[in-house]
């Protein structure tokens, strides 16, 4: 089962790699040359390119155009390099197959010169057009950059660009005339459109339909929402298991998509009365936007903190703040759509710039308000859960950073838009909104990818919060938001495809040049080797090795040998097959190498002392070994560490350089023969040659014990306290040696408890030199007199004393005694 399994993974890589190699290798071979008349076009658009640039009056569409049309020659001359890439390549081999050029003061013969100098023209003819569209290619790139410099600026004038204050008071009457200025031009504009006799009469043949439409859009909007949460509720009641909370969250969606659906019949009836003239459709137009940033607002805060408890909440705040948090969140996605709003409106009806700050200031304060707020709540959680958790995981520190910026545009946006700068105020407001909604969904579609793994795979959703595919999953869609919170941010889509196609043509490290699809198909061209080298390891291992002499550590060492083989030759084929050139990174290598040398020189002193153990097997699976202090039985030998398994059953890992470098004890190598000695001593005075028959006899009769050779018996020493014999013997089992030693000492124990000979043990005599000492002197009680009073606690103080000047302590309940008896007398 495994080796199909590797023949399928073969299989399947290897036609994902002939997929990717092939367009690969066709590219290489297409010819992508420009005509005569494709650069005369091109010349035409350079030049009209630089005098648009040059001027600086056209607009940033003009521009944007301009730089789209020169893009897209940018891309016709990176295939243009490609062209006659094969007859290059073929012509350069074909040169340096000549020799080196003659030096100075040196000749060749005249048909080798002849030849490379016809060769040389035809490298010449051969890299024209490539020469020509690297020089196109060129011109193409500056002209990109310089109007992407342009429009960059004009976007940070139009930032930093000051205009009325709003706190200046006398702004609001000519503000209020314009507003009401262009309320009546809507008006009129609507009532100039009803007095069309034509209008009415298509107005009427389409009554049917706006009737429907706008009836079901009512009912949508009024009740849609609603149902859709009641819908949700259900399944969360009425369903149970592991799937229900996935459930509930996509029942979930229609509380957005259902009301958005009625806003867009809305304004299809309202364009098919055909009553609004083109300012009014185009604020018409404007409320999908609306309707998306209010019910996304109001879905995201749901989903967050959800009002009925489905197990999936993502934002852990305590019960008495999460319908703060979900009104402020709210409340939030509908000052967006007010401001959606007043873009609009401030666009068709091109409002006076007094008119705009009057007009949005309000709705910057109340934006500042919320973020602060909602920022409030969430620095309170984060530092809540920190202190509970008594540390700060990656989640929590996020949160609070992102709570700490909302407080600082809280400030700032009203700030900025009170001392005039408007569009710096809205660049604030707006980015900071829609990142915050793009960060809760990201939030949201985490816990989403964490429920459909345990659902999947069968897990708990603790043990798929520990898993690593889901935690890549999350961090691809991480990737896949940066280019939204790009755009977001100010970036223009020119800007993202300028980097994409800067990471199609490559990145140059010294001059190697990298692209994606030379490292794609270096990618699967090594993982192709790679899986096939793995097939012929199990082969070896499974089929063919074990059918040989060699034993398992020589058959285990061999497959190890393939293995590194196998993965150096799959790197090298890999390179090759992309057309990653290395040499340029030959020096930078040759620097690099002193360092790791010395950074990594135990690592490879283990590596190359790996190799030697494979090679040499001094030691091999299943050794019992003694090195450094530890002894065990080998269980695995890798290329840096060998693991040994105590006999605690405890592993120990030694790097392998304490193989080589140090002495190394190995109980088993080549057979499992081996000697164990046994101790024993008796006392002094015992017949010292009956000893030795007895020692001997029982080393003669124990089954595990070879007779040849037989053991023998040693009077080894006059021991301090013993006389010392030792027991020699041979066991065909080394393994078995604790065993015998103890059986043995058993019987050496029994016999000589028949025999009467004596195991002695350390005594030891004491000397004292003043043994008088010891004896306390009787000292004759002197008469107390009937003023002496003896207390306790200094009684106890004077006996210290006496002890410690080296007197004999009396009872100190004998003084009190005697002081009675003298009393009473």
């Amino acid at each position: 089962m495994r080796v199909l399994r590797v023949y399928l993974w073969v299989a399947l890589l290897g036609a994902l790699g002939a997929v990717l190699v092939a367009p690969h290798a066709a590219a290489q071979e297409q010819d992508g040359a420009l005509s005569a008349s494709d650069y005369l076009a091109w010349e035409a658009l350079a030049d009209r390119a630089e005098a648009v640039v040059a001027r600086a009056v056209a607009t940033n569409a003009v521009l944007e155009n301009l730089r789209e049309q020169v893009a897209e020659w940018r891309e016709r001359f990176i295939a243009a390099e490609g062209t006659n890439a094969a007859r290059i390549a073929i012509l350069r081999e074909q040169i340096t197959a000549l020799g080196a050029p003659p030096g100075e003061g040196e000749s060749e013969s005249e048909a080798i010169a002849s030849r490379r100098a016809d060769l040389n023209t035809q490298l010449s003819d051969a890299m024209a057009p490539v020469r020509r569209a690297n020089e196109a290619l060129r011109l193409a790139e500056g002209l990109i950059r310089q109007i992407d410099t342009l429009i960059r600026a004009r976007q940070a004038d139009e930032m930093l660009r000051r205009e009325p204050a709003p706190i200046n008071p006398v702004l609001y009457p000519p503000a209020a005339t314009n507003i009401s200025d262009s309320v009546t031009s809507l008006i009129a504009e609507t009532t100039a459109r009803w007095q069309s006799d034509a209008l009415r009469d298509a107005l009427q043949q389409n009554l049917l339909q706006i009737a429907v439409y706008l009836a079901i859009a009512l009912i949508l909007l009024l009740r849609g929402r609603q149902t859709m949460e009641q819908l949700t509720l259900l399944v969360i009641e009425r369903f149970s298991g592991r799937a229900v909370r996935l459930a509930a969250f996509f029942t979930s969606l229609f509380q957005v998509l259902v009301p958005l659906f009625g806003i867009f019949l809305l304004v299809q009836a309202v364009q098919l009365t055909g009553l609004l003239g083109f300012r009014g459709e185009r604020l018409v137009g404007v409320l999908p936007l609306m309707g998306a940033a209010i019910f996304g607002a109001r879905w995201l805060a749901n989903r967050l903190q959800p009002i009925h408890d489905d197990g999936m909440g993502v934002l852990p705040i305590p019960s008495d703040r999460p319908v703060k948090m979900r009104l402020q969140i709210t409340w939030l996605g509908t000052l967006i759509a007010i401001l959606l709003l007043l873009n609009a409106f401030a666009r068709v009806q091109s409002l006076a710039p007094e008119t705009q700050a009057v007009l949005y200031f309000p709705v910057f304060v109340l934006i500042g308000l919320t973020h602060f707020r909602i920022g409030k709540i969430i620095m309170r959680v984060a530092g809540e859960a920190i202190a509970a958790a008594e540390t700060a995981t990656f989640a929590l520190r996020v949160q609070r950073i992102v709570g700490r910026a909302l407080l600082l545009v809280g400030v700032a946006a009203p700030f900025v838009a009170a001392i005039g700068y408007k569009n710096l105020a809205y660049f604030l407001a707006m980015p900071t909104s829609l990142t915050l909604a793009v960060l809760a969904l990201l939030r949201v579609l985490h816990d989403i990818v964490m429920e459909l793994y345990a659902l999947l795979t069968g897990k708990t959703i603790d043990e798929a919060r520990e898993a690593l595919t889901p935690s890549l999953i999350s961090f691809v869609l991480v990737l896949a938001s940066v280019p939204l919170l790009a755009l977001i941010w100010g970036a223009r889509v020119a800007d993202l495809t300028e980097i994409l196609a800067q990471v199609r043509e490559g990145f140059a490290i010294g001059e190697t040049v990298i692209s994606p699809g030379a490292f794609l198909v270096f990618a699967v061209i090594f993982a192709v080797l790679y899986a096939g080298t793995r097939l012929f390891q199990s082969a070896l291992k499974s089929s063919i090795l074990p059918k040989t002499q060699f034993d398992q550590g020589a058959q285990t060492a061999l497959v190890s040998g393939v293995g590194y083989v196998g993965i150096g030759l799959a790197a090298i084929i890999a390179v090759t097959t992309a057309g990653i050139d290395l040499s340029g990174l030959a020096l930078v290598a040759g620097a690099l190498s002193v360092g790791i040398g010395f950074g990594l020189q135990n690592i490879v002193s283990n590596f190359i002392s790996g190799i030697i153990l494979l090679v040499e097997r001094p030691v091999a699976e299943g050794d019992w070994i003694e090195v450094g202090g530890h002894m065990g039985i080998v269980k695995d030998i890798s290329v840096r560490s060998t693991r040994i398994e105590t006999f605690d059953k405890n592993d120990v890992i030694v790097p392998n350089a304490d193989f080589i470098s140090g002495a190394v004890k190995n109980w088993t190598r080549g057979n499992v023969t081996g000697r164990i000695i046994v101790v024993v001593g008796v006392a002094y005075g015992s017949d010292t040659r009956r000893v030795a028959e007895i020692l001997l006899e029982i080393a003669m009769d124990h089954p595990l014990v070879s007779l040849n050779p037989e053991p023998a018996v040693d009077f080894l020493d006059f021991g301090a306290s013993s006389l010392d014999f030792q027991i020699r013997m041979i066991l065909p089992d080394i393994g078995q040696g604790m065993a015998v030693r103890t059986e043995i000492r058993h019987q050496i124990t029994e016999r000589f408890a028949a025999e009467g000979i004596e195991i002695p043990f350390p005594q030891s005599d004491v000397w004292l030199r003043n043994p008088e000492t010891l004896r306390p002197e009787r000292v004759s009680p002197e008469p107390l007199s009937s003023e002496t009073v003896v207390s306790g606690p200094g009684t106890e103080h004077e006996h210290e004393h006496e002890h410690e000047a080296g007197q004999p302590v009396v009872d100190t309940a004998m003084h009190a005694n005697a002081n009675e008896r003298t009393r009473s007398e």
